[in-house]
């Protein structure tokens, strides 16, 4: 479980090709960190399963691949970090679990008095797990539902140290981002789904 409260900004080293999927080396400031713990890389929850002074490793799997940009990673590539939360931490963010529910596509990044608002395309699935002023989870990053100004656009707004801390300062239309609905909206639309279709 994770709060969506970025940590560390990383850099993938290396990308490893194997039958399973991926390996990644990704430099880091972590210390302490242990084989088997998760962290989330750009939201996808991830089990480290090497590390040394300065960097860790992870594997991405096929499924992984299948629902992430994972497989489009190079070396170079900054990634937002963070460390699973411990019973008793502030929860300063909101729940998130590191699972992608889906990728959406930045369609426009525009500056507007002290925040940059960014509108990203949805997977159809996703958009009616949106609420105005709800949680959403972007490339690992907490943030409100500013506004959803059309049909499968959100949209969402930077503060400046959000852009400073996080990768999705530097977002650009077209790129394409993790997007993990509030994991309260899944629940409840789960729960609904059989008097929705009126079983």
């Amino acid at each position: 479980m994770f709060t969506g409260l970025v940590d560390d900004l990383g850099v993938v080293e290396r990308v490893e090709r194997t039958e399973a999927g991926r390996t990644l080396r990704i430099a880091s400031r972590y210390t302490g960190l242990a084989v088997g713990e998760s962290i989330a890389v750009n939201g996808a929850c991830l089990t480290v399963l090497e590390h040394g002074a300065g960097w860790f490793s992870v594997a991405a799997i096929v499924t992984t691949l299948g629902r992430t940009t994972i497989g489009d990673w190079t070396a170079g590539r900054r990634v937002n970090l963070e460390r699973a939360m411990r019973l008793g931490d502030r929860l300063g963010g909101h729940l998130v679990q590191g699972h992608v529910d889906g990728v959406g596509e930045v369609e426009d990044v525009r500056r507007e008095t002290d925040a940059v608002l960014v509108d990203i395309r949805l997977p159809a699935d996703l958009e009616a797990l949106m609420v105005l002023h709800g949680s959403v989870a972007v490339d690992g990053v907490s943030l409100t539902v500013n506004a959803l100004p059309s049909p499968g656009i959100l949209q969402v707004s930077l503060i400046d140290h959000t852009a400073r801390h996080t990768t999705l300062g530097g977002v650009e239309a077209g790129d394409r981002v993790h997007v993990e609905a509030d994991m309260v909206g899944k629940y409840v639309r789960q729960l609904v789904a059989p008097y929705a279709a009126g079983r």
